[in-house]
């Protein structure tokens, strides 16, 4: 690792120019090494040199394509509570989940549910479907509550300036 990126405490300091590449990217995960040159003003190996070292170093994970879901008809997003028998079934429980596609996120967390997960469904039918033939009939679900989104408001990355 170059003496701009170090890591203190687990954490990784980047500098002033990778954040600058880092925020393009995040804009637009498309950008050309030509543009993130211009933005950074700093050579095209330069950049690309550096895209490597977050790479390496995990800051930058992947990219990926935003899909429209709306135009392929899932049009329900829920979010849904579940409550555990017991915190040791925990692991199955997510293995079940995890084959379940339309379960995009999947979180262990503290307050009233064990595990609190987001959907995205066709329709609210589709929804009742999975809740009540798929969810609540792994081992270890003693209930779930479910909340439907009516409107995404915002959806962004974090900022790191």
């Amino acid at each position: 690792m170059n003496t701009l990126m170090k890591i203190i405490n687990q954490k990784v300091l980047i500098d002033k120019i990778d954040k600058m590449i880092i925020e393009a990217l995040i804009n637009n995960a498309r950008i050309s090494i030509n543009e993130l040159s211009k933005i950074s003003e700093i050579s095209g190996a330069a950049v690309h040199q550096r895209l490597k070292k977050l790479e390496k170093s995990n800051i930058i994970t992947g990219s990926k394509i935003n899909l429209n879901t709306k135009l392929l008809g899932y049009k329900t997003i829920a979010f849904v509570g579940i409550f555990l028998d017991k915190a040791m079934v925990n692991t199955e429980a997510v293995k079940k989940l995890n084959e379940i596609p339309e379960i995009l996120e999947c979180h262990y967390t503290t307050g009233n549910w064990s595990i609190f997960i987001k959907i995205l469904c066709r329709d609210n039918e589709h929804l009742m479907i999975l809740l009540n033939k798929k969810i609540q009939t792994i081992k270890g679900i003693s209930r779930t509550e479910t909340f439907i989104s009516l409107d995404q408001q915002i959806e962004r990355q974090i900022s790191i300036n």
